[in-house]
């Protein structure tokens, strides 16, 4: 987690047995250097101990409107507060919130608040499913909360695997440090970032590909997503689990991944086109196996289409479009041909053949390239990259207006 340090959220516990995933909240929260208040109702209290989230954040920990000393904690809170986040939210609590009801400290808080609210519900499938749950959830829906899940998953009754499942830890603080960088200049913009390798058939069992992980342009998608953007995230095969926050289009081949850009650039205030799609794919794939005893095989290769060339049209003309160049060797000089003749506004190259800088590794060394020269980056984990990359972005998109 990048920029939240020093920030400070509310954490709301109602009595739900997803009780023990809001720990895990808790922690990493506090790890980031988040101060995180925890508020629990007293039926939160019969699943888990208050001393429990006092030992994971440090801090005292909230079960009643009543605890001498705390009168107005309540109004202190909701003012001083960055964020309220929720979890799990029953729908008891969700039905109490809806109805504006204040009969312990949470609701009390949640009345009093000015900020941001992130509602986690967790709760059976029946309940969830119920009509006046559904409508309770969207009139907070309605008046700006926020609200993540509930999702598909086994549920502590066993009767099924329907939604009423709370979201996981990560996906909580995904978005809580989301909600904490809603100032970020990327909200309102839509990033369309493509990452990994393609594939090409040679026949049912082979195919031509290359090393890239698609680790550079997740954590692309990433970091623009927690910056407040809308990400369309377009991915080659790979082994990365999906990110939290940007949508997620899966592809095999490179004319698929033309398609799935070229269909994406009409709304795309920026094209991060950090994949490494082959470069050449079989004239023709077997549509069976070709056999070892069959002897030598021999293959004639076609250049696959140029993704970035071939989607030219589609571009918005404000668009801040950036290309990736891998190079063996020195990488500027074939990054500023690049740049012109794809009519890029930036390109990040770097040297496959540099330690710690190529595919398949946690860090690059990377250097910048634009119209007006180019800035040499230290080699750094990917995320890291991501974010001076981003940088530059939003300079770029600030000129633009």
């Amino acid at each position: 987690m990048t920029g939240v340090a020093g920030r400070h959220v509310t954490l709301g516990v109602s009595g739900g047995i997803a009780c023990y995933k809001t720990c895990t909240v808790a922690r990493r929260l506090t790890a980031a250097g988040v101060a995180v208040d925890v508020v629990m109702t007293a039926s939160a209290t019969e699943f888990i101990g208050p001393v429990t989230f006092e030992a994971l954040t440090g801090r005292g920990v909230i079960t009643s409107l009543w605890d001498r000393g705390r009168a107005l904690d309540h109004v202190r809170i909701g003012r001083e507060t960055d964020l309220i986040v929720v979890a799990p939210a029953t729908a008891h609590l969700v039905a109490r919130v809806a109805m504006g009801m204040a009969d312990d400290f949470l609701t009390t808080l949640l009345l009093a608040r000015r900020v941001d609210l992130l509602l986690c519900p967790a709760m059976n499938d029946q309940m969830f499913r119920h009509q006046d749950t559904q409508a309770n959830l969207a009139r907070l829906r309605a008046q700006g909360v926020h609200v993540l899940g509930p999702v598909a998953g086994p549920l502590a009754e066993g009767e099924g695997e329907g939604p009423g499942r709370m979201v996981e830890p990560e996906e909580i603080v995904a978005w809580t440090e989301r909600l904490l960088r809603s100032a970020a200049p990327f909200a309102g913009r839509h990033f369309v970032v493509t990452a990994g390798p393609t594939r090409e058939d040679i026949d049912p069992v082979r195919v031509i590909t290359n090393r890239s992980s698609g680790r550079m342009g997740y954590a692309l998608a990433r970091a623009a997503w927690l910056r407040g953007a809308d990400v369309t995230l377009i991915a080659g095969p790979g082994s990365l689990p999906a990110p939290v926050g940007p949508k997620l289009v899966r592809v095999q081949t490179t004319a698929e991944l033309q398609d799935a850009v070229a269909s994406s650039l009409a709304v795309a205030d920026v094209l991060l086109m950090a994949a490494a799609p082959s470069d050449y794919a079989p004239a023709e794939a077997s549509p069976v196996k070709h056999r070892r005893d069959a002897g030598p095989l021999t293959l004639t290769l076609e250049p696959t289409p140029d993704v970035l060339s071939g989607t030219a049209y589609w571009r918005r003309t404000s668009a801040v479009i950036v290309g990736f160049a891998l190079e063996t060797g020195d990488p500027v000089p074939g990054a500023r041909e690049k740049l012109i003749a794809k009519g890029l506004d930036l390109v990040v190259a770097n040297d496959a053949t540099e330690e710690g800088s190529g595919p398949e590794v946690a860090t690059n060394r990377v250097t910048l390239v634009t119209k007006d020269g180019a800035e040499a980056l230290p080699q750094m984990p990917k995320d890291e990259v991501a974010e001076a990359i981003l940088e530059r972005v939003g300079a770029m998109i600030a000129v633009r207006g």
